[in-house]
């Protein structure tokens, strides 16, 4: 056993003479496992009423004899031509209200009866021609979804699946707050999708009716979903077992992953960071794919070893970067690292995406050099985190609606962005060395010290009364500005912000004062000022300690940071957008105080994560994504990576793997 290696494979798009060279090098390269038909639809079944699998016959055919475990996919990321030319309804209306013809590949209606059927039709033939093979380990469902529909048959679904929501109009009504501009609805078909058409104007988060946009979202997402469990029920018709996934796209606003999780067997994602500068971004991203099965492992399903191609800029992966970032993905949960793409196709959008084998399909470029080193290390490696978990005493909250809500709002303002917030946060915890879940608002709470919700706009449920038992319990509870302002409807509490927190905080907040990127007012801490810009909450302790100020305009002096003691512990309330160090000095002493800093808290540029296998071995991560030799203080345990005990220094892009001594 072993973590497993390889990635999209995609030989129907090249003469056979050459899978024969590809399973050559892919011996070479230590690859073992392929995902393979991922877009074959259109070849598996080329009419209505014809089946052809002679080409995935030859695929599956040849993996096998290779030797290769095989992750195989339904073929469903991208529908067939055929199919829209005689069902022209398959594919997508746009926010614009434009009707798409047949071309790309996120173009399908997911509320279609005819796409439904069909897709299902051509998953349930492939899982009856394939299960029972046991070289497939996974099954892969679509490809990377997103995107949305505003077309009458999504309409129509759109106002069943609100009528299953609500009940009844006198619920919608109260929920969406119609009677601001006459928006009273009598009868179920009045209800438009909200759009460029309809409720709103210059884009996507400019709406008028916030509750209706947050809705239609929320509808997207399920009706995206039943596309994947559709197919997920036709493989489960002939395979009982073997797990299904799709592959998501972390940090993905479109879609919440945290509705979907429940109907997957594992997570798995596809990371393409914006630039060779996101290590933290990165991490982040990994920790949500790990808290979407409660920190069970995920597959990393797709990276690149060189360089996209699907961005103005592609900066190519540095030497070593490929490696340093797959172990990270490994440190953060990872049992499973693959690559997009196996050889690089010769034409279309993607023929200048990286590829373990390039065009020439030489061996010894640089780029398949540091695949196949990577794949040695891993087969050395061997099984030893398969299964491993992160012990987190530290929870971060991430959550869609909030996301949602936050950034359709108007005002306070249209520049605070849900996830520069969340972003900042995390990478100060990342910062500190902190092993820490990122979960979603319904996790329970009752195994963490510290709980962060930046930016908790939407407050649901029960979280108040959860997040108030983790302080009182001895626990610290961290928040921010625009917490608790909205109810799940996406509308005010009628009270003082932050609403139900407010209590656990022991503030209120009566003004809020915004201002554009270029305004700064600073926040002063004990003896240290920070800027803060965007949005300036003028806080009121009623009951908190005033921890930070501010220094400039009419409210000098009014609190922007407070603690309140709430039982045996602590809630910390940050009403302002702090910059990156002073979030960092907000969260540092209450890790102190926890005894929660990681053990390199105090090198920047250095990563630390844990995680501890099923037979209780401990294993420490060290990566160093600095420019520079980091020198390490003395670690016990022994480099799984060469057997010997740590250096004194990481080299730039180094890595180490600690088994615990």
């Amino acid at each position: 056993m072993k973590i497993p290696y390889g990635g999209d494979y995609n030989p129907e798009q090249w003469p056979r003479a050459v899978w024969e060279d590809d399973y050559r090098l892919f011996d070479a390269a230590g690859v073992d496992t392929l995902t393979v038909g991922v877009f074959t639809w259109g070849l598996t079944q080329p009419s209505y009423d014809k089946y052809d699998f002679a080409v995935l016959d030859g695929i599956v055919s040849r993996a096998v004899d290779g030797g290769r475990k095989i992750c195989l996919a339904t073929g469903t990321g991208a529908h067939p031509a055929w199919l829209a030319a005689s069902h022209p309804e398959v594919t997508r209306v746009d926010f614009e209200g434009r009707k798409h013809r047949y071309g790309a590949r996120h173009n399908s209606c997911p509320s279609s009866p005819v796409y439904r059927r069909l897709s299902t039709e051509i998953a349930r033939r492939i899982a009856e021609r394939y299960a029972g093979n046991p070289a497939i380990i996974a099954w892969h469902v679509g490809n990377e979804y997103g995107g949305a529909c505003y077309c009458p048959i999504c309409a129509a679904g759109f106002q069943e699946w609100l009528q299953k929501r609500y009940g009844s109009l006198e619920a919608l009504n109260e929920a969406w707050y119609t009677t601001f501009w006459s928006h009273t609805f009598s009868d179920w078909s009045q209800i438009e999708p909200p759009s460029a058409l309809t409720e709103h104007w210059r884009g996507p988060d400019h709406t008028a009716f916030q509750g209706i946009t947050l809705d239609y979202q929320r509808f997207m997402s399920d009706a995206l979903l039943a596309n994947f469990c559709d197919e997920k029920a036709a493989i489960r018709e002939f395979d009982s077992s073997t797990p299904v996934t799709t592959n998501f796209m972390g940090l993905y606003r479109p879609i919440d992953y945290h509705r979907w999780a429940a109907h997957l067997d594992f997570a798995s994602w596809d990371n393409y960071p914006p630039d060779d500068r996101s290590a933290a971004r990165m991490a982040l991203a990994h920790d949500l794919m790990r808290g979407l099965k409660g920190g069970a492992p995920f597959w990393l399903m797709e990276q690149t070893p060189s360089v996209t191609a699907c961005r103005d800029v592609n900066p190519l992966k540095r030497p070593g970067v490929m490696r340093l970032w797959s172990w990270q993905a490994v440190a953060h949960g990872a049992d499973a690292v693959l690559f997009f793409q196996m050889r690089a196709g010769r034409g279309a959008s993607e023929k200048y995406h990286g590829a373990v084998i390039g065009h020439s399909g030489r061996s010894d470029t640089r780029v398949f050099q540091e695949v196949a080193a990577l794949g040695a290390e891993l087969s050395a490696l061997g099984s030893v985190t398969l299964g491993a978990r992160t012990p987190a005493r530290v929870a971060l909250l991430f959550d869609w609606d909030s996301w949602w809500a936050l950034e359709i709002s108007d005002g306070p303002s249209r520049l605070v962005r849900y996830l520069d917030v969340v972003t900042a946060y995390h990478r100060a915890l990342w910062t500190l060395g902190v092993d820490l879940d990122v979960v979603p608002v319904t996790a329970s709470l009752t195994d963490y010290d510290v709980v962060v919700a930046p930016a908790l706009h939407m407050l649901k449920g029960d979280l108040a009364e959860r997040l108030s038992a983790v302080a009182a319990r001895g626990g610290t509870v961290v928040s921010t500005f625009l917490s608790g302002r909205v109810d799940e409807d996406d509308n005010a509490f009628l009270s003082d912000v932050p609403g139900p927190l407010a209590g656990l905080f022991g503030i209120r907040i009566d003004e809020w004062d915004a201002r554009d990127r270029s305004h700064v007012n600073p926040v002063a801490i004990g003896a240290a000022t920070f800027p803060a810009r965007l949005i300036f909450e003028l806080v009121i302790p009623e009951g908190a300690t005033v921890v930070g100020t501010y220094t400039g305009d009419f409210y000098t002096g009014t609190a922007a940071v407070t603690r309140n003691d709430h039982g045996q512990g602590q809630a910390w309330y940050v009403g302002t957008a702090l910059d990156q160090a002073g979030v960092t000095s907000v969260l540092r002493p209450i890790l102190a105080a926890h005894d929660l800093l990681g053990p390199l808290a105090d090198l920047p540029d250095v990563e630390t994560a844990t995680r501890v296998a099923p037979d209780g071995t401990r294993i420490l991560f060290v990566l160093n994504h600095g420019p520079s030799p980091a020198p390490l203080p003395a670690m016990t345990g022994i480099d799984l990576l060469t057997g010997a005990a740590p250096p004194a220094r990481l080299a730039p892009n180094g890595v180490l793997v600690l088994r615990a001594s």
